[in-house]
């Protein structure tokens, strides 16, 4: 089986999926010729030609709005928004137009479409380059939304956001683009160390969205992360000893609510970890559903750690999303109460 980092799991996704079915389109600013900013696209467009895989202007809303419409005459495009930070002008076309097609519609259209768009720290891109919107799009019914952690899941998670019949953000962590990040250094692993890739089969397969993974066993603690913060979340286990199970959510929405209840409800002690800012992020929505569901089972208050409530800085950015300290003092937090 091949070893891939997160690029090129993703970039075998698209290819996969457009040699599978000629319906697949791909296209975005520099996607084409240049191959992406990261290059998750290159050489798909030497591959699939000029009409399958192209360039776009720098116009966000227009590159949703080409593939809302591509969509509903058949089409399945694959776009890219450059960095998710981006992605506001388009706002407006996801959510009052691809999200509620199927609605509107009384099922007579859908809209598979797939919105690529590269989210979170580890570039030192400061505030408009390292957000994470993921909360704003799991508001809105009829959008699905997807964060993958590491290739296997990348590759398998976007093949399948490619066949679903209705609009998918698919998040992916620019911190572990160029290898899994092990959790404790600041900066990613260098793409040759034996940590920088993951096996991907190279052919096409699919992963079911809306399945959690537990990344950890342990009867003492759930942690729940997603993205980045899953290596986080198992470096923090491994420094503190302590015997924490780690949830890798994958999919928000929708969401494992199951595998969650599960877990908790045997721990009886929660952990929610994510970069975006603590205020009214996607952590808020988890802890709500815990409480819900497992209120009876629960031996203290569940904690999040999350980004700070300011702007993305850039020159302490590592400083600003958690690491495992702070997830580490969370847990030592929540087991002595």
């Amino acid at each position: 089986m091949p070893r891939m980092t997160m690029i090129e799991a993703v970039r075998s996704a698209m290819d996969v999926s457009m040699e599978r079915d000629d319906d697949v389109v791909v296209f975005g600013e520099d996607v084409g010729y240049f191959g992406g900013v990261f290059r998750c696209t290159q050489g798909l467009q030497a591959k699939y030609g000029k009409t399958r895989c192209f360039d776009t202007p720098i116009n966000e809303s227009g590159i949703v709005g080409a593939a809302i419409g591509m969509a509903a005459y058949g089409l399945k495009p694959c776009v890219e928004v450059q960095f998710a930070d981006y992605m506001y002008p388009a706002y407006d076309q996801l959510t009052q137009e691809a999200a509620r097609i199927r609605y509107r519609s009384n099922g007579d259209f859908t809209c598979p479409i797939v919105v690529r768009m590269p989210t979170g720290g580890g570039i030192f891109g400061g505030q408009t380059h390292s957000q994470s919107p993921e909360a704003l799009f799991t508001h809105v019914c009829g959008l699905k939304v997807i964060v993958p952690s590491n290739p296997y899941d990348a590759k398998g998670l976007l093949t399948a956001a490619i066949a679903d019949p209705d609009p998918v953000i698919f998040l992916e962590p620019k911190r572990l683009y160029n290898g899994p990040f092990d959790g404790h250094h600041e900066r990613p692993v260098t793409p040759w160390s034996k940590h920088a890739l993951g096996e991907v089969p190279a052919d096409y397969y699919t992963i079911p969205i809306g399945k959690a993974e537990i990344r950890r066993s342990g009867s003492a603690v759930t942690i729940i992360a997603y993205g980045t913060m899953v290596h986080v979340a198992l470096a923090a286990a491994e420094d503190t000893g302590i015997d924490a199970e780690v949830i890798d959510l994958r999919s928000l929405l929708p969401l494992d609510l199951e595998t969650i209840v599960a877990s908790v409800s045997r721990t009886g002690r929660c952990v929610v970890v994510h970069e975006a800012t603590l205020t009214s992020g996607y952590g808020a929505e988890i802890v709500s559903l815990i409480q819900e569901h497992c209120f009876y089972h629960l031996e203290a208050p569940i904690m999040r750690v999350a980004g700070w409530d300011t702007p993305y800085p850039h020159a302490q950015e590592w400083d600003y999303f958690p690491g495992p300290a702070r997830v580490g003092r969370a847990l030592t937090e929540v087991m002595e109460a």
